[in-house]
């Protein structure tokens, strides 16, 4: 059950990007309605991707990496800055958002740029933990949080 959650977190992740891109695309070429549309289905995709991610990581646990003791400084080196980055996005697509339902849009348009981009750099990272971890090699140890915790 655990990596079926990691392939639906991943997927969310990628299609929350791509809709973003196309969201850019369309406010560039003025087309305000398209963009909206598409960037709060971008928005959706990204928390449906937080609300999986928090519940499999409480429920289920996380898994350690599993490949060689060689390659690990690189996978928890793109793990450190995805989840920085991730940290970073959520908090200028709150703000962003903020800006937009309150139609402060000349803030968003000075924030939506950087949000986007630093959100755009986050899937990457995370594309590249989750084939780190998953794909290129066997996933490590998953331990729950609750079992964690009660020991």
């Amino acid at each position: 059950m655990g990596d079926v959650l990691a392939y639906f977190n991943e997927a969310c992740i990628l299609i929350s990007a791509i809709v973003m891109g196309f969201g850019w695309y369309h406010i560039r070429k003025g087309h305000r309605e398209t963009h909206r549309r598409l960037m709060l289905t971008g928005v959706t995709f990204a928390a449906l991707f937080f609300i999986t991610y928090v519940a499999k990581t409480i429920f289920i646990g996380d898994s350690t990496f599993g490949g060689p003791k060689s390659v690990a400084p690189f996978y928890y080196g793109f793990l450190q800055t995805h989840s920085i980055l991730a940290t970073v996005a959520a908090i200028f697509g709150i703000v962003t958002l903020v800006y937009a339902f309150k139609q402060r849009f000349a803030r968003h348009k000075k924030v939506g740029p950087w949000t986007v981009s630093i959100w755009f750099v986050t899937a990457a990272t995370g594309l590249t933990v989750f084939i780190m971890l998953y794909i290129a090699f066997p996933a490590g140890h998953t331990t729950g949080l609750w079992r964690a915790w009660i020991g």
